[in-house]
């Protein structure tokens, strides 16, 4: 058979975690009685997944590293990785884009030998060494005719220390009695000391081990233990839950300033929760496998808003499609509709809700990536070709371009690209170069289908070329899936999705999250008054300035 013929795809199976002692399970009791609902929708998913995979076995031949990429996904999908560096690249580095720009130097090797100086720790703590023997104004000991003055800069020495992540102090209090009365003196605690056992840094703390570096509750109560600073789980989530719910008004701010953004990023990936699973098996058994939804998953959003970016995180039955719509339900009316980038599925766009919707190249690409081993030669074109995109897209940030002039610059260098690439997809159908229905030709099909929302950043100011930053903001989530593996109620999810929320935001806006999280801990009554004056960007301000007003005399 010709590499250009091939059955379609079967589609994607529905995917649910399904241990082997599970499957072994359902098996054993088939023998004896009638396969039950669950049952039988449990054994539908594995045989409709052994099917996926075999037909796909069997349609492009896949090889075992192409399958484990099916499964798993690649390792880097870089146009150099994926088919090579040709001599041809070679001699045509220097772009159209380069050269009205001038020559472009080869980016200078980066100095130093990958240690990290003084300056890449803004959260150590400073002290000033004073020299032991001379000081200013003395007379040199060397030439003995001079005198000493300070140098602006200091010698600098870094020292860094292990230590628990959550540390402990216990306060001894006197106690006095009286021989006579027996009346007991106790010693007051010192200043700033209260009587709560854990204050706000203990659920900062464990909110950014748990929702930021994805360390499960466990794995930080046996940390904690074995560093005789015990931290129980329960205790954990009973810290972060009311922590959480002192964040409730500056997620909302989150929110509604997130709805005036100019560009949103959405994109989905799966979740578990087992208060919802636990449901649907009892719907299951009680509705005769009627048809309800069942997937539960974590959407991203990300928006770009008068030059912040905000990070949010909504886990649950919704879509994200329906999660945006949301969203959007708290943009101004006198707003014009905002650019929406997503990939091409359905339940990604907000129904009812007008968007200027505009497509992933990068899911676009990947497509042609997967077929590079049976069609070389013509992935390796549109590949390149991309990749001049992006180079000019790179320069622009280099620039520091406006939206209106990287517009400017895209329509004079990227347009001819595209429209060279736009007629070279037609001609490999129109002229019947590949088969309809090869991997190559349903790629080609789908990127003909999109071409006008892939290909809007050539029309509007603004519009992203792919939807890449808001896949490495759902990256906090599936860490946090990794390694956690589940949430175990809604509300659980709902405290996973402000922390992470938070801590991404702060964090893509340049801001220390743990600080944050304990200004808006320690501040909750100002944070709930005031919420627009405690975003990431512009709470340190109010902090200073809720200190002079403290300072100031009444």
């Amino acid at each position: 058979m010709s590499k250009h013929k091939r059955h379609r795809h079967a589609t994607s199976p529905k995917l649910r975690e399904v241990e082997i002692s599970e499957l072994l399970g359902v098996v054993e009791r088939a023998r004896s009685a009638p396969l039950s609902e669950t049952d039988y929708a449990t054994l539908k998913m594995a045989l409709d997944t052994l099917g996926f995979l075999t037909q796909e076995l069997a349609a492009k031949g896949t090889t075992i590293e192409r399958l484990r990429k099916m499964l798993f996904g690649a390792s880097t999908e870089k146009t150099s990785a994926v088919v090579g560096q040709s001599a041809a690249d070679n001699g045509t580095a220097a772009t159209d884009a380069n050269a009205s720009l001038g020559s472009v130097a080869a980016k200078p090797k980066s100095a130093g030998h990958g240690r990290n100086g003084a300056a890449s720790y803004p959260g150590a703590h400073k002290v000033k060494v004073p020299h032991p023997q001379w000081h200013r104004s003395d007379g040199c000991p060397g030439c003995q005719k001079g005198k000493l003055y300070p140098l602006s800069e200091p010698a600098v020495l870094v020292r860094v220390a292990g230590m628990a992540p959550l540390g402990a102090t216990i306060y001894e209090l006197d106690r006095l009695r009286c021989n006579l009365c027996g009346e007991v003196f106790t010693a007051p605690s010192p200043d700033g000391v209260g009587n709560e056992k854990y204050d706000e840094t203990a659920a900062s703390m464990v909110g950014l081990l748990k929702y930021g570096a994805g360390l499960p509750f466990n794995r930080i109560e046996k940390l904690q233990q074995s560093l005789g600073i015990p931290l129980p789980a329960a205790t954990q989530w009973q810290l972060v839950q009311h922590a959480g719910e002192l964040l409730e008004s500056a997620v909302a701010q989150l929110i509604d300033q997130a709805a005036q953004g100019e560009v949103l990023h959405n994109d989905d990936t799966t979740a578990k929760i087992l208060e919802l699973s636990r449901a649907h098996a009892q719907d299951v058994e009680t509705t005769d496998g009627a048809d309800t939804r069942t997937g539960v998953f974590t959407t991203g959003i990300v928006a770009k808003s008068q030059g912040r970016t905000i990070a949010l995180f909504f886990t649950g039955q919704k879509h994200a499609g329906e999660n945006l719509a949301d969203v959007l339900a708290h943009r101004a009316a006198a707003l014009a509709a905002p650019i929406q980038m997503c990939d091409a599925l359905s339940r990604n766009l907000p129904r009812d809700l007008q968007t200027i919707v505009s497509n992933c190249l990068a899911h676009c690409r990947r497509r042609f990536v997967d077929v590079v081993n049976d069609f070389p030669d013509e992935c390796r074109h549109l590949l390149q070709t991309l990749r001049e995109v992006y180079k000019h897209d790179a320069l622009a940030r280099e620039q520091k371009m406006s939206p209106e002039q990287r517009l400017l610059f895209h329509q004079e260098h990227s347009r001819p690209i595209m429209d060279g690439l736009g007629q070279w997809l037609r001609e490999q159908v129109d002229d019947k170069k590949v088969e309809p229905n090869s991997g190559l030709g349903e790629a080609i099909g789908y990127m003909r289908k999109h071409w006008t929302k892939l290909t809007l950043f050539l029309r509007v100011a603004d519009a992203p070329l792919d939807n890449n930053l808001c896949e490495r903001v759902l990256k906090r989530a599936i860490l946090h899936r990794k390694n956690a593996l589940f949430y175990r109620t809604q509300n659980g999810a709902h405290v996973g999705d402000m922390f992470m929320s938070v801590i991404h935001t702060a964090e893509l806006n340049g801001a220390n999250p743990f600080d944050y999280l304990v200004a808006l801990q320690r501040h909750h009554q100002d944070v709930a008054s005031t919420p627009a004056q405690w975003m990431p960007w512009n709470y340190a301000q109010t902090l200073a300035h809720l200190g002079n007003r403290l300072a100031s005399p009444a």
